[in-house]
C-alpha cells in the first residue's frame, strides 16, 4: 500500500511537469497549426536561465524572470525567424524549428559548457512535505504539482474567460474576420508563440532543478513531449492533460516494479512503453484521446 501510494504521487507530480510542458506545444499548435521541434529547447534554456538568475538574486525571483526571458525569445523567433518561413507551409516550419532546436544546444554549450551545472531545489523547499507509512514525502514535489495545477487554470480561464482568450480562438479560425475588427493577427499569434515558449521555460525552472540541468536535457525529454500531444490528440489541452498524467504514471511505476516477462524486467522496458501506447493508439484511434483534428 505504502508503494503504490507514493509511487503514485511521484507519477502524478512527473506528469503534470510532463503536462506543463506538452501544455505549451498544444497551445501553439491548436493555435497557430504549427508543431515546434525547438518546444523542449525552450525548457533547456528555461532552466539554464533559472540557474544563473537563482545564483544572482535567489530561486523565487527566477521563477518570475526565467519563463518571461523566455518567452521573449519564443517571440522574437517567430517575428524575425518562423512568420518568414510561414508562407512557404509546414515542412519549411519544421525543418525551421529543427535546425533552430540544434542552434539553441550550441549556445547553451558556448555559455554554460557541455557538463551539468549546479542548479538546486532552494533550501526553503527541501525537505519532507509529509509522511506515509514512514516514507517520506519531498515538499518540492508538491510544489510542482501545485504550480502545474495552477498554470492549467490560468490557460483555462485565459482562453475561456478573457477578451484576449476569445481573440486568440477566433484568430485562428476567422483571421481575416479578427483583423476587420481592428485586432492585429500576426501579433496575436507572435504572443501566442512567446507564451507557449514561456511555459516550456516555467517546466525548465521547475524540472530543472528536480531532475539534471545539461546539455541533453531537451534532447531527453523532446520526444515524449510529442508522444504526449499525439496520445491526448493534436490541439486538445483536455487530452494532453489525460495523456500527461497517464504517461508519467506508466512510466514511474514501470521503473519501480521488479516484474519480469520473458525474462526482461518491466524497468528495462520503461522509456519504451510511452511510444507502444502512442503506436496502439495511432492504430486503434488515429485522433487520440480526446483529438478532434488530425495534424
Amino acid at each position: 500500500m505504502e508503494f503504490f501510494l507514493v509511487q503514485s504521487l511521484n507519477g502524478i507530480s512527473y506528469g503534470l511537469l510532463l503536462f506543463m510542458l506538452s501544455s505549451g506545444l498544444t497551445l501553439v499548435f491548436s493555435l497557430m497549426g504549427v508543431l515546434n521541434f525547438a518546444h523542449a529547447s525552450f525548457y533547456m534554456v528555461g532552466a539554464y536561465l533559472a540557474f544563473q538568475v537563482s545564483s544572482k538574486i535567489g530561486f523565487w525571483p527566477a521563477l518570475v524572470v526565467a519563463p518571461l526571458l523566455v518567452g521573449a525569445l519564443g517571440m522574437l523567433v517567430e517575428r524575425y525567424g518562423l512568420r518568414q518561413v510561414h508562407k512557404h507551409g509546414h515542412v519549411a516550419e519544421l525543418l525551421f524549428t529543427f535546425g533552430l532546436a540544434y542552434l539553441l544546444e550550441e549556445a547553451v554549450h558556448l555559455i554554460w559548457g557541455r557538463s551539468a551545472v549546479e542548479y538546486r531545489v532552494p533550501a526553503e523547499l527541501d525537505g519532507p512535505l509529509f509522511q506515509i507509512m514512514g516514507s517520506q514525502y519531498p515538499i518540492y514535489r508538491g510544489f510542482m504539482m501545485l504550480v502545474s495545477v495552477a498554470m492549467l487554470v490560468s490557460i483555462w480561464l485565459a482562453l475561456t474567460r478573457t477578451r484576449i482568450g476569445l481573440v486568440i480562438q477566433a484568430a485562428l479560425s476567422h483571421p481575416q474576420t479578427v483583423e476587420a475588427l481592428g485586432h492585429n493577427v500576426p501579433r496575436v499569434f507572435m504572443l501566442v508563440f512567446g507564451g507557449g515558449a514561456a511555459l516550456a521555460g516555467l517546466a525548465g525552472v521547475i524540472g530543472g532543478n528536480a531532475f539534471v540541468t545539461e546539455p541533453g536535457m531537451a534532447a531527453a525529454v523532446g520526444p515524449i513531449i510529442f508522444v504526449i500531444v499525439v496520445v491526448g490528440g493534436m490541439g486538445s489541452l483536455a487530452g494532453a492533460f489525460i495523456a500527461s498524467l497517464l504517461i508519467g504514471c506508466m512510466q514511474t511505476f514501470a521503473v519501480s516494479l521488479d516484474w519480469s516477462l520473458a525474462g526482461i524486467k518491466v524497468s528495462q522496458i520503461a522509456p519504451v512503453l510511452p511510444y507502444l501506447l502512442m503506436v496502439l493508439l495511432l492504430i486503434f484511434r488515429p485522433k487520440g484521446l480526446m483529438g478532434t483534428r488530425e495534424g
